[in-house]
């Protein structure tokens, strides 16, 4: 699609959704930038974008947020974390920079195009996610908003753009990554300032009640709770990594070649996935400041940036490129086939979803990941591999293991329905990114795992003392609070 040129932001980030035709007889109206993937102020090409168009047209810019109901089967766990983060955005958008926040609830392609004819607006500017119903949304929106109504996508997700580090599915990291390294200089770059709009939007009456709103969301996605390890917005995200007691960069970065796959070393990982997932910190921030530490530790840094640009982007391009990217029709048709052959194999256990979801398994290790999973809502990155393997291995055939596996991915994971936890089922279950091994029941040419590999890898009953520590840990402070809400309740009695 075309590019658009802007002051601040490189045209290659921006595509043309729709454009106008021919002159329109009508003035100029206001920008909105409904936001989406990347809820955060600073460092974020999609406002910039906004408010670049904004000042270059000499009218006012706003942000609007959809609030989807139980998005994907989003739950308290991400909607509290969500909210909670957009609330400090509110205040940071409003203080710093005058641009109002607008909320809405429902179907964006009603709120959305309905927002932009009530305040007249020119121009709509949002940013990208590869995941089919947000495109959707987009294609939808496009076709209800008035013919003088242009609309902008800006790719503020990845550090290289979706479109500009490949026109095509990959087939793996190797064959991605040359084309992103190629890039890197071009968009690996220092962000400019974010400048304040030159004309503010008309005062409105808007008000949006945040504890309301947000008792509203973890009542109805009560039964996955919210955590309190991950505390959300944009300060706290930076606070992860480059906090001065115990941020990633500043103080674990020398642990994470040796430790980041060990899983009784959680602090072995950078733990950026939630502040990435939902964009309150930019992957080109991390990357910029992994970088001014290189010097420091090479090997963790470089481990750092293939996981954070190589391995993310390649998750987007597969979604992106791949409409089935969440089923057996996604994969490449080696292993489809291979799956197939085997699909009807005897397995010596075959577990229901609800037996998997409790962790009522019999092996130990398998139920310690699922239920550091439920209660954390983090399961570490090489135990999502094993525990995802062993689901195909204990289910009816390959299919329903894929769906069991993206159904608890979601459910539980604070990254849940993000591009890199579907390809992280795919790669498990159906070799996406991956290439053919063995043949063997069940598996087929599908790369495999078991318990004795994990043993010889790491300390597996550490791990699963550890997670009944965690659980317990956590049950304990759950009774606690049960007991001081009853004798609240009493009390105003």
């Amino acid at each position: 699609m075309a590019s658009t040129p802007s002051n601040s932001v490189q045209s290659g980030r921006i595509r043309v959704l729709k454009d106008v035709t021919g002159s329109l007889d009508r003035p100029v109206g206001p920008v909105v930038y409904w936001m989406f993937r990347d809820q955060r102020v600073k460092d974020n090409w999609a406002l910039m974008h906004a408010v670049d168009e904004a000042n270059r047209a000499k009218v006012p810019v706003a942000v609007a947020f959809n609030l989807f109901d139980q998005f994907l089967g989003a739950k308290s766990r991400h909607l509290g974390f969500m909210l909670r983060g957009l609330q400090q955005l509110q205040y940071d958008l409003e203080e710093t920079l005058q641009i109002p926040l607008f909320l809405f609830q429902g179907e964006a392609e009603h709120t959305i195009p309905n927002f932009i004819r009530e305040c007249g607006a020119s121009l709509l500017v949002t940013d990208f996610s590869p995941l089919r119903e947000v495109r959707k949304c987009k294609e939808e929106i496009c076709k209800r908003v008035d013919e003088s109504v242009k609309v902008h996508e800006v790719d503020a997700h990845n550090v290289v753009p979706i479109w500009i580090a490949s026109e095509k599915l990959e087939y793996s990291a190797k064959t991605l990554r040359g084309k992103i390294n190629k890039k890197l200089p071009e968009y690996l770059i220092d962000f400019p300032a974010l400048l304040i709009p030159t004309r503010k939007w008309p005062s409105t009456d808007k008000f949006i009640d945040w504890d309301r709103l947000i008792e509203d969301n973890l009542r109805k996605g009560a039964d996955v709770p919210e955590i309190e390890w991950c505390k959300p917005g944009e300060k706290a995200a930076m606070e992860v990594l480059m906090g001065s007691k115990d941020g990633f960069l500043t103080k674990r970065l020398k642990s994470y070649a040796i430790d980041r796959n060990n899983p009784l070393k959680p602090r072995g990982l950078s733990g950026l996935s939630p502040y990435l997932h939902f964009g309150q910190i930019s992957a080109q921030r991390c990357a910029l400041e992994a970088r001014n530490v290189r010097k420091l530790n090479p090997q963790a840094v470089d481990m750092f940036l293939e996981e954070l640009i190589v391995r993310r982007e390649l998750a987007d391009n597969y979604c992106y490129y791949q409409p089935h990217y969440d089923s057996l029709l996604g994969a490449w048709e080696w292993a489809r086939k291979t799956l197939m052959d085997h699909a009807s194999d005897k397995r010596e256990h075959v577990y229901t979803r609800e037996q998997l979801e409790k962790a009522q398994t019999a092996d130990p290790l398998w139920n310690a990941s699922q239920l550091e999973m439920v209660f954390h809502g983090k399961m570490h990155g090489f135990m999502r591999m094993y525990w995802a393997k062993k689901i195909l291995e204990w289910t009816r055939g390959p299919e329903e293991a894929l769906e069991i596996c993206i159904y608890l991915n979601d459910k539980y994971e604070i990254d849940g329905r993000d591009p890199n936890g579907y390809v992280g089922c795919m790669w498990s279950i159906c070799g996406v990114h991956d290439q053919g091994w063995k043949e063997r029941p069940i598996f087929g040419k599908i790369r495999y795992m078991n318990f004795a590999g994990c043993k010889r890898k790491f300390d597996v009953d550490g791990y699963i003392a550890y997670v009944k520590r965690v659980v317990g840990e956590m049950k304990k402070r759950k009774a606690e609070e049960v007991v001081v809400d009853r004798k609240a309740k009493e009390s105003r009695c």
